[in-house]
């Protein structure tokens, strides 16, 4: 009878939510429970798969956002400006595709970095969303100085 309550948790958690993890981790510890003939362990062993399957997840986005602010960092840091351009990051999967424009705003010069302002869109499907960013060159490259526009965890704090 556990079973049958822990296989029907896992399953609503996992229709419950739209994490990878979450399903991922459900159908783990079915198996395992499935298995070993013990819930316990079924739990324990979804639970497991669940949170390492949302931190790789996070971490392979974390390097995709970085690599987005490095290439805008890099077009934006060769721009005259005032002058605008095209952006496009290119995956081999179909996620992640995103382009857009970028323009130089300002320059900021001070006794630091010197640094630049600069205004980009991401256009997603229909829809054409506007970032202001702030870039700084640190020795021969340009990177990313202000917070990750595309990031939830920073909401109104930016």
């Amino acid at each position: 009878m556990a079973f049958i309550v822990l296989a029907m948790a896992s399953w609503l958690s996992a229709c419950t939510t739209s994490s990878v993890g979450s399903a991922v981790g459900a159908v783990s510890g079915l198996a395992t429970s499935a298995a070993t003939a013990n819930p316990a362990v079924g739990y324990a062993v979804g639970i497991g798969v669940q949170a390492a399957t949302d931190a790789s997840i996070k971490a392979v986005l974390r390097h995709w956002t970085t690599q987005q602010q490095d290439l805008i960092a890099q077009l934006a840091g060769e721009l005259p400006l005032g002058q605008s351009r095209a952006w496009a990051v290119h995956r081999t999967i179909p996620y992640g595709r995103e382009k857009g424009q970028l323009e130089v705003i300002r320059d900021i010069p001070n006794a630091l970095a010197f640094c630049r302002e600069l205004l980009f869109t991401v256009e997603e499907k229909e829809q054409t969303q506007a970032y202001t960013a702030v870039i700084c060159k640190q020795q021969q490259q340009w990177k990313w100085a202000s917070a990750e526009p595309a990031v939830p965890r920073w909401r109104g704090l930016q």
